[in-house]
């Protein structure tokens, strides 16, 4: 679990503007104020003062962002309590999950939808629209939001409606850290849901790590419902993610 919060804290603020606060990693996005793209992420064994606790929750908002943390419950076991006493509040409790090559189950995509890999900005704007739409958020794409898309390169695929071609979702494959990666930004428009385009996509970007020679795939599910979808292609839970926030 220690080595899965140490890639959380090396991967997440790619993109994103940082400050070391006590014993936690500020991350801040450059682009969006919303909250699953700006948290805090703890050391190991975090036991923050009462005074370095206030301290991140101003650094949030001074920035007219909601304090939020999100950590593997076994990678800091005291930090929840001690946030509580200092105002947080629990958000939810999700599975953390991973897949090894021996777990994995191929899902291809179902008749009618596509898997392709972006190959143009065009392509990239679509797929990240798509997903700003199925994360409830804009459908328009900044030119931030291209450039941090495109730098998944290959590791990104997107979903296609081979009847209109329209980009119905897609994800991406973080890099491969010590053997494990993670899949973040599933997405399926709420029109194509219940078809399997989720598991597929998952498939799809499970496969990459596992072949590019990561044998430990894992990713955090919003909720336990997608969780099902994951379960599917292999993922079993391996802990438990966190998440606090100042409301």
């Amino acid at each position: 679990m220690s080595a899965l919060q140490a890639y959380v804290r090396a991967t997440a603020p790619r993109g994103r503007d940082v400050e070391r606060i006590g014993p936690f990693l500020a991350t801040f996005s450059r682009t969006s104020d919303h909250p699953m793209l700006n948290y805090a992420i703890p050391d190991d064994c975090a036991a923050p003062s009462p005074a370095q606790i206030t301290a991140l929750t101003e650094a949030y908002a001074v920035r007219g962002l909601q304090p939020r943390l999100e950590f593997f419950t076994e990678a800091a076991p005291d930090l929840e309590n001690l946030l509580v006493t200092q105002g947080y509040s629990i958000e939810r409790r999700v599975p953390l999950m991973t897949c090894t090559p021996a777990d994995f189950v191929d899902r291809p995509a179902p008749a009618g939808i596509v898997l392709r890999v972006p190959e143009t900005d065009a392509d990239l704007r679509r797929l990240r629209s798509a997903q700003n739409v199925a994360f409830g958020a804009s459908p328009a794409v900044s030119d931030a939001e291209l450039a941090s898309t495109r730098s998944f390169g290959d590791r990104a695929v997107r979903a296609e409606d081979t009847a209109t071609s329209a980009v119905i979702g897609g994800g991406f494959a973080l890099d491969i850290v010590d053997g494990a990666a993670e899949i973040a930004g599933i997405a399926v428009a709420e029109a194509y849901r219940h078809r399997g385009i989720a598991s597929a996509i998952t498939a799809y970007l499970t496969r990459l790590i596992h072949e590019r020679g990561g044998p430990t795939a894992f990713l955090t599910p919003g909720d336990l419902g997608i969780a099902t979808v994951y379960r599917r292609v292999g993922y079993q839970p391996a802990g438990e993610c966190v998440h606090l926030s100042v409301s």
